[in-house]
């Protein structure tokens, strides 16, 4: 895997930029809970308070992830051979929990701001708070893709999300204090708050959806198996391929598969043919584990491929 332009990286350097990422998600939640609090006990606008929420979440979903990343790295051991790799989707799970949580929340104090309006108060204070915020954001998100790209952390990845919406929840949250101060008609404030309280839900479904992927063991996106199709058949002494099943845990995938060889080949041989299609397929997706059963071409078995298709 490639970071940028940058070398590819070892496998120890890709876990110590995971958790990197992790302390860096928990050190910008914690700072910009501090400083949000401060702009709403002096504005008393629901846009920031809603921006508080989500930031307050975001520490606890940070401080999941970061856990579950932690426990994610581990090595393989006697009790968990496929490693633990599926912790980063249930850390990605319990965001997309904490998220529609604070979304829900959010939506009942807007409606009550609704129908009793308080004015924003210190608006400049809060806007200048919620510009320091949108910076502290858009380092952290850019920091976290480049991870991402990097290692294709699950977790990670649900952090960069809800993350990157708060660079739009805290530009929106500018604009409500300044529509409200200047037209000097409060119920923008929670207006706007009931848009970002969609706005996470949507988010939250979406995490959800990816972090249930992987522990439902999801195939891989049809192209990905369409190009191991493609490697294993080039392959030369190769006789086709069948009952490919494919999965990720968020920070490996795994592929199995049967290999077709011919049928006068004796055990050295097919091992030869074997260990070169397993090497090919590492090469194309690093981070796989392989496993391949060899059969002879033309024997008719029973195949998962066509209980699946039912033929």
């Amino acid at each position: 895997m490639m970071l940028g332009a940058e070398r590819a990286m070892e496998p120890a350097e890709l876990d110590q930029l995971r958790r990197r990422a992790t302390y860096a998600s928990v050190s910008v939640a914690a700072t910009l809970i501090a400083s949000k609090l401060v702009a709403y006990l002096l504005t008393d606008s629901v846009s920031i308070l809603s921006s508080l929420i989500d930031s307050t979440t975001d520490l606890m979903a940070s401080l999941v992830m970061l856990f579950g990343v932690r426990q994610a790295l581990r090595p393989a051991d006697e009790k968990h051979r496929y490693g633990h790799g599926k912790a980063e989707a249930l850390a990605a799970l319990a965001q997309a929990a904490f998220i529609a949580g604070s979304a829900v929340f959010l939506t009942i104090e807007a409606i009550r701001r609704l129908f009793s309006p308080t004015p924003v108060g210190e608006g400049t204070v809060g806007i200048a708070i919620m510009v320091m915020s949108i910076l502290l954001t858009a380092g952290l998100v850019t920091f976290q893709r480049r991870v991402v790209k990097a290692t294709g952390s699950v977790a990670i990845g649900a952090d960069r999300l809800h993350y990157s919406g708060d660079l739009l929840m805290n530009a929106a949250v500018i604009v409500a204090i300044l529509l409200s101060q200047w037209t000097g008609i409060a119920s923008f404030d929670p207006a706007f708050g009931l848009g970002i309280a969609a706005f996470l839900l949507h988010g939250a479904k979406n995490v959800a959806r990816d972090a249930l992927h992987i522990l439902m063991d999801r195939e891989l996106p049809p192209e990905d198996r369409d190009r191991i199709h493609d490697l294993v058949n080039g392959h030369a002494g190769t006789h086709g391929m069948h009952d490919l099943r494919t999965r990720s845990t968020g920070t490996a995938i795994f592929i199995e598969l049967h290999l077709e060889l011919d049928p006068h080949l004796n055990v050295a041989q097919a091992h030869d043919i074997t260990d070169g299609v397993e090497r090919v397929l590492r090469g194309a997706f690093p981070n796989a584990e392989v496993l391949i059963h060899q059969e002879p071409a033309g024997l008719a078995d029973d195949r998962l491929d066509h209980r699946i298709s039912g033929g």
